[in-house]
C-alpha cells in the first residue's frame, strides 16, 4: 500500500492556562481560571516602572502569563491545539478588554493589537502539545525582557521507584542563547519555595 502523499497538516496551537497547584490565587492580585487561552500580557505593564510594583503586581510582573477571558494571571501555560472558531473568540475576548478595560481607541484598532498578541503566543506554543511553559519577566537596561522556559515529561531512570518517579515527572529544560549551556529546574522544588 502506497503511503499518502498529503501529511496531516500539524495543528494549530495556542497558550492555555493551567493550575498545578492553588499559589496562584495568593501570588497575583488576579488568577485566570484554568483552561483560558493566554498571551504574555507584557501590555499590561507598558508605561509602569517596574521597580515601583510591589507583592502581587511585582508577582504578575516577574512570572504571570494573562488569560483573554479574565485579564488574570496564571504561572504555567500549556501548549495545546486550537480550533479557528476558538482563535477568532480569543481575539475578540482580548480585543474587548483592551476597549473595555485599557482604553484602546476602539474595537478595530483593539482588534489588531489582539491579534499581534495572539499571533505572538502561538510562536511560544509551537511545541509538543502538552509542553508547559513557564515566563521570567525582567527589564535590562531600560528594556523588557521576557524568558520562556519549557517543561517536558523526564524520561524514567533505571532503578527509581514508581512513587518517586511520579513525583519528579517533570523537570525544566531550558536553553540559554548566550553560551548554549543548558539550566535545569525542578519543578518540586519550585513549588515547596512558594509555600
Amino acid at each position: 500500500m502506497a503511503r499518502s502523499r498529503h501529511r496531516r497538516a500539524e495543528a494549530v496551537k495556542l497558550l492555555r492556562t493551567i493550575r498545578l497547584d492553588p499559589s496562584d490565587s495568593f501570588v497575583f492580585p488576579a488568577a485566570a481560571e484554568p483552561g483560558e487561552w493566554a498571551v504574555t500580557g507584557s501590555f499590561l505593564f507598558w508605561g509602569r516602572d517596574p521597580a515601583e510594583l510591589t507583592g502581587k503586581e511585582r508577582s504578575a510582573f516577574r512570572a504571570g502569563f494573562v488569560g483573554v477571558d479574565s485579564l488574570g494571571f496564571s504561572t504555567l501555560v500549556v501548549a495545546q491545539p486550537i480550533r479557528p472558531e476558538e482563535r477568532l473568540a480569543a481575539v475578540e475576548a482580548l480585543a474587548g478588554h483592551l476597549v473595555a478595560r485599557l482604553g484602546a481607541p476602539d474595537l478595530g484598532t483593539a482588534r489588531i493589537a489582539a491579534e499581534e498578541e495572539i499571533a505572538f503566543a502561538m510562536t511560544l506554543a509551537e511545541h509538543e502539545e502538552g509542553t508547559l511553559i513557564a515566563l521570567h519577566r525582567s527589564v535590562e537596561n531600560g528594556e523588557l525582557r521576557e524568558q520562556y522556559r519549557t517543561l517536558t515529561a523526564r524520561e524514567r531512570v533505571p532503578g527509581l521507584d514508581g512513587l518517586h518517579a511520579q513525583a519528579r515527572a517533570f523537570s525544566f529544560h531550558e536553553v540559554v542563547e548566550d553560551d548554549g549551556a543548558e539550566e535545569r529546574v525542578d519543578l518540586i522544588d519550585m513549588m515547596e519555595t512558594r509555600k
